[in-house]
C-alpha cells in the first residue's frame, strides 16, 4: 500500500524531473539560484561591515567619554587642592566654562 508523498517532497521530485528533462530550464534555475546566493552573500557582507563600523564608532565614543570624565575628575581634584582656574584649564585642556561648571557642581 503506497501513500501520497509529502507536498514538499512531491515538489522537489517534480523540480528534479523538470531539471533533468529541460536544459534551458536547468540553466535558468541555476542562474536564479546563483543570484539568490549572491544576494545573501552581499547582505551578509553589508551586515558584517555595518557591525564592524558600529563597533569601531562605539569604542571611539567610549574612549572619548572616558577621557572627558577623566579630565573632569582631575579638574575637580585640582579645584579641591585650591588651584586657580587658569592652571586647571592649561593642565586638563578643558575650557574655562567647563571648569566653571565643575566648580559650580562642587
Amino acid at each position: 500500500m503506497m501513500h501520497e508523498p509529502e507536498p514538499a517532497l512531491k515538489k522537489a521530485m517534480n523540480l528534479l524531473k523538470e531539471l533533468s528533462e529541460d536544459e534551458e530550464f536547468r540553466q535558468q534555475y541555476e542562474a536564479r539560484q546563483k543570484f539568490l546566493r549572491d544576494q545573501v552573500s552581499m547582505m551578509e557582507g553589508a551586515r558584517e561591515e555595518g557591525l564592524k563600523k558600529g563597533m569601531e564608532e562605539g569604542i571611539q565614543k567610549g574612549i572619548e567619554e572616558g577621557e572627558a570624565e577623566s579630565k573632569r575628575k582631575i579638574a575637580m581634584n585640582m579645584l579641591n587642592l585650591g588651584l586657580d582656574q587658569e592652571t586647571i584649564v592649561k593642565a586638563t585642556g578643558l575650557t574655562s566654562a567647563e571648569v566653571k561648571a565643575i566648580q559650580q557642581e562642587k
